[in-house]
Order: structure tokens, then C-alpha cells, then sequence
């Protein structure tokens, strides 16, 4: 069997497949392993993605927190909103007892009289003053712009002097407790004064003036 023989022979042609498939599977896996990702960028997507996770628990923790001081803030505060609303209206019923005796009768009154009142005005006293220890507190619109949110308007004064919707005139007291409004003001407004921005502008050219 000469040379060319051996080499062309059997042995040869599976040599050759031999080698191509060794070949084959070498580029098989060389195409797998570039197909994986590096385990170095999988770890480090994977802490990225967790730390989105944590800051956006924290975020909804952090305000699940607040919202719930807010609440509770609320709650404490105006939980006795209802039973301030009814001591207001017995504060109301002192406030038109001593009313409704005319400064001759005081003037006049005995000792037992002058008592009695003293007692009611002390009584309304400590009543508001109780009040306001628990947030709620009395409003002074006299002389301010008439506020919707504040005040209830019961009739209007021709007043020329004081600047248009000014309130001039409280028929019953108004009160606030916390932030918001307990009961608002009922009040009498001006009517037939300039408007505020004219009120302002005519007491800058009237102190040029002087």
C-alpha cells in the first residue's frame, strides 16, 4: 500500500469529520459563551435593579409615615371640633345675658347683681379661654377686607370712608380651630367707599401731599 493510499484511504476521511466536527463544536460553544452575558454585568443590573426597589419602598414609606402624622396631627386637633361648636353656642348665650343689661342697670346693680355679672363675664372668660388652649380661636375681621372663607356677610353699611367690603360691623363672633374654620363671622360690610387698591393709592398721593 503505497503513501497516497494512507493518506486518501479510510483512516483519512475520518480524521477530516473528526475534525470538523471537533471544529464545529469548538465555534458551537464559543458562539454560547458570547451568547452569555458576563456574570460580572448580571450581578450588577441585579443590584441596580434592588436599589430602584429599596428607594422607591423607602420613597412609599416616607410618605405613608407622613401621611399618617398628618392623620393623626388631624385627628387630635379636631377631634373636639363638634364639642367646641356646642360650647360656643353656650359662650354665645352668656355673651347676650350680659348684653343684654344696659350700663344704667350695672351702674344701679346691688352687690348681689354686680356679683352675679362678675360671675357670667368670668365664666365666659375661662369658656374661651379653655377654648383656646384646645386650638380654637377667636376671629378679629374689624377693619379687614371681607373674606368669603372667614366671614358670612348679613347686611352691608353706606360707609364712604373705609374702602369698599370692609368689614365695619360683627353681629357674632366667628372662630377658627387649627387651620380651618369653626364657624365663621357674621358680619356687616361697607358699601359706597372706593375700592381697596383706590383706598391704598389715594393714601400714597395723601402723604405726598403732606
Amino acid at each position: 500500500m503505497t503513501d497516497d493510499t494512507t493518506k486518501n484511504g479510510p483512516d483519512a476521511t475520518a480524521a477530516d469529520a473528526a475534525a470538523d466536527a471537533a471544529a464545529y463544536v469548538e465555534n458551537d460553544i464559543a458562539q454560547e459563551e458570547a451568547a452569555q452575558p458576563d456574570p460580572l454585568e448580571l450581578l450588577k443590573a441585579e443590584n441596580g435593579e434592588l436599589r430602584d426597589r429599596y428607594l422607591r419602598l423607602a420613597a412609599e414609606m416616607d410618605n405613608l409615615r407622613r401621611r399618617t402624622e398628618r392623620e393623626v396631627k388631624d385627628a387630635k386637633s379636631y377631634s373636639v371640633a363638634g364639642f367646641a361648636r356646642d360650647m360656643l353656642a353656650v359662650s354665645d348665650n352668656l355673651r347676650r345675658a350680659l348684653d343684654a343689661i344696659s350700663p344704667e342697670t350695672k351702674a344701679a346693680a346691688d352687690a348681689g347683681l354686680s356679683t352675679l355679672i362678675e360671675g357670667v363675664e368670668m365664666t365666659e372668660r375661662a369658656m374661651l379661654s379653655a377654648l383656646e388652649r384646645h386650638g380654637v380661636r377667636k376671629l378679629e375681621p374689624v377693619g379687614q377686607k371681607f373674606d368669603p372663607n372667614f366671614h358670612q356677610a348679613m347686611f352691608e353699611v353706606p360707609n364712604p370712608d373705609v374702602p369698599n367690603n370692609t368689614v365695619v360691623q360683627v353681629v357674632q363672633a366667628g372662630f377658627t380651630i387649627g387651620e380651618r374654620v369653626l364657624r365663621p363671622a357674621m358680619v356687616g360690610v361697607a358699601k359706597g367707599g372706593p375700592k381697596p387698591a383706590e383706598a391704598e393709592t389715594n393714601s400714597v398721593f395723601d402723604e405726598k401731599d403732606a
